[in-house]
């Protein structure tokens, strides 16, 4: 393979009108995160290895892109955003005691070893809200997110919520160990749910209990659906509280009139453990991955020494891009481009032609004619470059593409 040429394994090129649309819809959602009062931030690519060691609860070692400094220390690609902010807002806002709203865009880096078709890099675009850890910020958070995806195009999606403390309530109540609890997650993030009943089975447990766990596979259109499972979960406290947060949540969602795209899913988990409280994904059609992924993490900026509350999401641009495609929704972008072909002799005329149209706004590109080149070649180059108009320094101006 010519390495000269190809880009290493899960990265890719994009260009032409694909990397034109990606840059709008890019632009589309930071117009509706910057709506809810969120303000920008960039924080590097590359950061020390610690901001995503083990502690913090966020990608494995080995998945990561690993190098070091002049001066021996450890670097990293960011696997994740969410540290960086975390770290960023402890930085810059440690004394600010009233909420923080903020969003982004940027790329991410996981270097696993099974692709199964996923991208190595990806571009999120994402908001998070620092300093509230009340319900209100859930809802707002879920609102933002049904509001970016329809600004997007999307129609058809659904953003699945659960809850970090029903599966964690459940199987300390269970008295699983960490293996048990290891083997329980990947039950079910590979949904094998009649690998989990089995699993309990072995273990006898609780007829509630049991009754519980048979219901992580369930979705609930609405809070009213699952009052069952809030009767069986009146002797496990911190299981109730956590579906009692969750009832509460849909009122909330009803006042922003999302809930037609929300839904309750007790299983929902992350391999990001510093999630602390409501946890969600996101997923639409032409989409195996999810297209959003977030939640509260109470206790991830207390890592930073800042101890505060927050709560976010990102959007995988990317599988966002790829879903649109598969269902055959457009990412219309605007081509106000003329191509001006003049000769020699009609050089300064072009030049001062390409001015005044810059000037009102309009994108010019100038080619100055050859010899070998009809005025068909002309209009198929501009074709081929998503070019809406050509003028020949000829007096002629010829039609739209």
């Amino acid at each position: 393979m010519n390495q000269l040429l190809h880009t290493p394994e899960g990265m890719r090129d994009i260009y032409n009108g694909e990397c034109e649309r990606k840059l709008y819809l890019e632009d589309k959602l930071q117009a509706i995160l910057k709506s809810y009062g969120c303000r920008p931030v960039q924080t590097p690519s590359i950061e020390f290895f610690d901001i995503f060691g083990k502690e913090v609860g966020t990608t494995k070692s080995k998945d990561l892109y690993k190098f070091f400094d002049r001066e021996g220390n450890t670097l990293v690609l960011r696997p994740d955003i969410t540290p960086s902010i975390a770290r960023a807002a402890a930085k810059y806002f440690m004394e600010e005691t009233l909420p923080i709203r903020l969003c982004y865009k940027g790329n991410t880096f996981i270097n696993t070893g099974s692709l199964k078709g996923l991208l190595r890099e990806c571009t999120q675009s994402g908001a998070e809200i620092l300093g509230v850890d009340t319900m209100d910020a859930d809802a707002e958070i879920l609102s933002m997110i049904v509001e970016s995806l329809l600004a997007a195009g999307l129609k058809e999606f659904q953003i699945s919520v659960g809850h970090v403390d029903i599966l964690q309530g459940m199987m300390e109540a269970a008295g699983l160990d960490e293996e048990e609890e290891d083997t329980l997650r990947d039950l079910i993030v590979n949904n094998n749910f009649f690998g989990v009943e089995e699993f309990m089975d072995a273990r006898h447990p609780d007829p509630d209990l049991k009754k519980l766990f048979s219901m992580l596979g369930r979705i609930y259109q609405s809070a009213e659906e699952f009052h069952d499972v809030l009767k069986a979960a009146v002797k496990y406290p911190k299981v109730y509280a956590a579906l009692e947060h969750l009832e509460q949540l849909w009122s909330l969602l009803l006042l922003y009139g999302v809930e037609k795209y929300v839904s309750f899913e007790l299983g929902v988990i992350s391999g990001y453990k510093y999630y602390s409280g409501i946890i969600f994904q996101g997923y639409t059609f032409g989409s195996g991955e999810p297209v959003v992924k977030g939640g509260r993490y109470d206790r991830l900026l207390k890592h930073f020494g800042k101890k505060t509350p927050a709560i976010g999401f990102v959007i995988v641009t990317d599988q966002l891009m790829a879903a649109l495609s598969r269902q055959k929704i457009e990412i219309h972008t605007e081509h106000n481009t003329r191509l001006v072909v003049y000769d020699e002799a009609r050089r300064e005329d072009a030049i001062i032609y390409a001015r005044k149209e810059r000037g009102a706004g309009c994108s010019v590109s100038l080619l100055r004619k050859r010899a070998d080149q009809t005025e068909a070649d002309y209009e198929a180059y501009a074709r081929r470059n998503q070019i809406s108009r050509v003028v020949f320094m000829d007096g002629e101006e010829h039609p739209d593409f």
